[in-house]
């Protein structure tokens, strides 16, 4: 990218790197919560089922803002609705991170999650901003912002709640996120919006799931991908604090930031599906995920066995992820929110399945059956990728490509 603007249409770089910024801001405001649950839980005397509440309303507001919220970004004007968002979810912070009682928290973490998706606001605009050969190389680059944002999160609120407080964090970031806001309001570029009212977006927007047969196709590969990634997410802190390794809470954290080399590719693999390797880096993604489950059922005796098996399936979510996007964002380009909110929603039930059938498998098996429910969601993810591939070419034969 060069040092002035990312496309014709003059996105700078330093815009680029402030959206990139507010993504992995928004996105990693609902991880801060999960290592701070035995905190809350001291903190406000409540049982642990109620604290473990805290993430369940994290996970949920943010459906919702996916499902409800993100389409708003074809019908109103992105330069005001971004701000919008961002400072009601900086407002989220503020309430969560002055609680003075769970219910006060579990407020202020529902508002936080309904209005963090700005990111998914965000990195729509930014294809709509560039010409379509660059697309897939600004997409990758505000989801490597995204994924550092996920990654970083439970780090950094681990080891602020241990040098000053649980709330920290929130407090801290909700200040960031405003002066986010205040640096990008000026920059963001005035966009065109469509006619439509918001209950006939709803109608638009199952009219996209029939008529753009990719999209779901795309979303499945997507879905049971990070399906199978999350299984990961909610188990290797109960793999990882018993024997033989015996970790703290800091160190699974620190553990976990080996996933950054997946987050940092993500740029490289959005080049790469501009320049037309889309079904490579699917091919190459479903593989190496499954060498990464394969790999990471040894982890149970070996730690370098984890620290290598959770770099490689993060890589494979980044490949495959950031070629999802590259592909729907090319779909229509009067309907590039509302394409995202499919996407994600499918692509947010596929985390939350995962995380739950972790946590089963764990639950009734160990770490055996654990990888055995990981692995069997990455072919399913596989088989979706084999469907697309297929009629990707018949595609192509058809018109004589």
């Amino acid at each position: 990218m060069s040092k002035q603007t990312t496309s014709s249409t003059g996105l700078k770089t330093s815009t680029l790197w402030l959206m990139a910024a507010a993504c992995g801001l928004c996105a990693g405001a609902n991880y801060f919560n999960q290592p701070l649950i035995h905190s809350i839980q001291n903190y406000f005397m409540v049982s642990s089922a109620q604290a473990q509440l805290t993430v369940t309303f994290a996970q949920v507001s943010y459906a919702l803002g996916l499902l409800l919220l993100v389409p708003l970004g074809d019908l109103l004007r992105k330069q005001r609705f971004i701000p919008l968002l961002m400072t009601l979810a900086a407002i989220g912070l503020l309430i969560s991170g002055f609680a003075q009682n769970i219910y006060m928290l579990w407020f202020g973490t529902a508002i936080t999650g309904l209005f963090t998706i700005a990111a998914q606001v965000l990195i729509p605009l930014s294809a709509a901003l560039v010409e379509p050969r660059k697309t897939g190389a600004v997409i990758g680059f505000l989801m490597s912002g995204l994924f550092i944002g996920i990654l970083l999160a439970t780090s950094l609120a681990g080891l602020l709640s241990n040098l000053f407080a649980w709330n920290t964090v929130y407090l801290l970031s909700a200040v960031i996120l405003l002066l986010l806001t205040a640096c990008l309001i000026p920059r963001l570029p005035h966009t065109p919006t469509i006619r439509l009212n918001y209950f006939a977006m709803f109608g638009s927007m199952l009219d996209l799931i029939k008529s753009e047969k990719r999209l779901i196709i795309r979303a499945g590969v997507g879905a049971f991908a990070f399906a199978s990634m999350s299984c990961i997410f909610s188990t290797m802190a109960l793999l990882l604090s018993q024997e033989p390794f015996m970790l703290t809470d800091f160190y699974i954290g620190l553990v976990g930031l080996t996933g950054v080399v997946g987050a940092v590719f993500a740029q490289y693999a959005g080049k790469l599906a501009d320049r037309g390797y889309g079904r490579l880096l699917t091919v190459s993604g479903m593989s190496i995920l499954i060498i990464g489950w394969i790999t990471m059922y040894f982890s149970q005796w070996y730690l370098i066995a984890f620290l290598i098996g959770f770099t490689i399936v993060n890589l494979s979510i980044s490949m495959l992820h950031i070629t999802n996007m590259n592909i729907i964002y090319q779909l229509r380009d009067d309907a590039k929110s509302r394409l995202n909110s499919i996407y994600m929603t499918l692509y947010f039930i596929g985390a939350a399945s995962g995380s739950a059938l972790g946590i089963f498998a764990w639950n009734h098996g160990g770490w055996m059956m654990t990888c055995a429910t990981g692995l069997t969601l990455a072919l399913f993810s596989s088989a979706f990728a084999t469907i697309d591939l297929l009629q990707y070419r018949k595609t192509l034969t058809d018109s004589g490509k």
